[in-house]
């Protein structure tokens, strides 16, 4: 094939990508065209094949639109029902405004408040909170933070912990704190060699003092 005629066929292809990309992500053309200095009319073109991004502005874009590089090289569409299935989040709300509303009505009792001092306090009817216990209507979030106050509650009490969004939350955390340790200790970590000793750190970590003790004892025994 003609170097010219791959060029084009292979800017037509990386066009698909990034629409894909940028689609999946929720994006508009605008805020792409913003996030690396361009246009809106530039990325459009760049989605239409007649023109195409540098590295630096494709790297960038990857970034900002939290897609893996190797995306923008592979032959496989990102599925934008599984990002964005709307019946899938209806539910997911759902159940959480249920899960909310039950532990706020769980809080109140054991608190030993009543359903008339509560909704005095953060200034709404006593029927709206009913409503709000029975997960008829959803709670912003300023009225539940007040209501939990009064509980001595802390909100992160009520934050999804282990649904979608609080899994999302762990891994972010997770790469936070990897993120976190000195240069050396992340290029250890991501050694598959050394995969045998973060195993064997990680049961160390779950032993007891005694067990710790007993295993420190046996490798004396073994090095004298």
């Amino acid at each position: 094939m003609a170097v010219p005629l791959a060029i084009t066929i292979r800017a037509k292809k990386l066009g698909v990508l990034l629409r894909n990309a940028r689609l999946a992500s929720g994006r508009t053309l605008k805020e792409c065209g913003e996030a690396i200095g361009v246009s809106s009319k530039r990325i459009a073109s760049f989605e239409r094949g007649d023109s195409s991004p540098s590295l630096p502005e494709l790297e960038t874009l990857a970034f900002y639109l939290d897609i893996p590089l190797d995306h923008f090289w592979g032959d496989t569409s990102i599925s934008l029902e599984k990002k964005y299935d709307r019946k899938k989040i209806d539910k997911m709300v759902l159940l959480r405004r249920r899960i909310i509303g039950a532990k706020l009505r769980l809080a109140r009792q054991e608190a030993g408040l009543s359903m008339a001092s509560v909704a005095e306090s953060v200034g709404i009817s006593t029927g709206l909170l009913r409503q709000y216990e029975r997960s008829e209507r959803p709670i912003p979030l300023p009225e539940l933070e007040g209501m939990l106050k009064l509980m001595n509650l802390s909100i992160d009490e009520f934050r999804d912990q282990t649904g979608p969004v609080g899994q999302w939350v762990s891994q972010e955390k997770a790469i936070q704190r990897f993120l976190g340790l000195p240069p050396e200790l992340q290029e250890f970590i991501s050694k598959p060699i050394n995969q045998p000793y973060l195993e064997l750190a990680q049961r160390l970590s779950k032993m007891s003092v005694d067990q710790l003790r007993a295993v420190a004892e046996g490798l004396l025994d073994i090095t004298l």
